[in-house]
């Protein structure tokens, strides 16, 4: 897409939430680190020659009480649940919410670029249905690219070139932390630690990332909502799924 050139602004983004989209989740954290292009393609390595994470121009993370209960695996997984998050007396994802994410944007170089990690199945579709319940949206031109199937389809360009043969491989974040890094990412399943980790998996291949940028990115305004906001209300209090 032509405009996603003039990205130099990347706002690399997690979310925890209370579950799968069939069990119309809601937010429960959210973070984003803001870097600019050029720490991307000139990376900083320490004395061994191992990358280093790059500059962060602004970082942000929330936490938040979502109405919808947690599934049992969703709370497994992120630590979060209903009761800890009333406990901290955390509010939902209300208007304040809003109000802080766009300062936070405003505040980068615009056009944006948000990238996050099978982006497009979940995390861009539920913060779509999370802005839309409250009559917001993302700055216009925003830009979002999906680094899961971004990085599959560099892998099967390359194997299919060199005619390597391989098994079935994981794209999971953590999976290609370990290939990438030899070793276990930091804070899994927080939106912080998470959004850490993303952002060394594309610095690793972050010439590649930026090179096929054009025909993988995506327009926001093309991101369609996880489902419809006034299907949530209902079900919402005391579910127990």
């Amino acid at each position: 897409m032509a405009e996603s050139s003039r990205c130099e602004t990347f706002v690399f983004l997690d979310l925890e939430a209370t579950g799968l989209p069939n069990a119309y989740p809601e937010i429960a954290e959210i973070s984003l680190f803001a870097i600019h292009r050029f720490s991307l393609e000139n990376p900083e390595r320490d004395e061994s020659g191992a990358l280093q994470l790059p500059r962060v121009l602004d970082k942000l993370t929330l936490c938040m009480c979502p109405e919808r209960h947690f599934t049992p695996k969703a709370s497994e997984i992120t630590g979060l649940s209903n009761q800890n998050l009333t406990n901290n007396h955390k509010p939902g994802f209300d208007s304040t919410v809003i109000k802080t994410l766009q300062q936070f944007l405003k505040r980068q170089e615009s056009p944006i670029c948000l990238v996050a990690h099978n982006g497009f199945d979940y995390d861009f579709p539920l913060l779509r249905t999370e802005l839309q319940r409250l009559g917001a949206d993302m700055p216009e031109g925003t830009i979002c690219l999906d680094t899961l199937p971004t990085l599959r389809g560099l892998d099967k360009a390359h194997h299919h070139s060199t005619r390597a043969s391989h098994g079935k491989k994981s794209y999971s974040l953590g999976n290609l932390y370990r290939q990438y890094f030899n070793d276990e990412p930091k804070a899994a399943h927080s939106a912080e630690g998470d959004v850490y980790t993303l952002v060394m998996v594309f610095l690793h291949r972050a010439p590649e990332l930026l090179q096929c940028f054009d025909d993988e990115a995506q327009s926001w305004d093309d991101i369609q909502p996880m489902y419809t906001p006034s299907t949530r209300r209902p079900s919402s209090r005391g579910h127990n799924a």
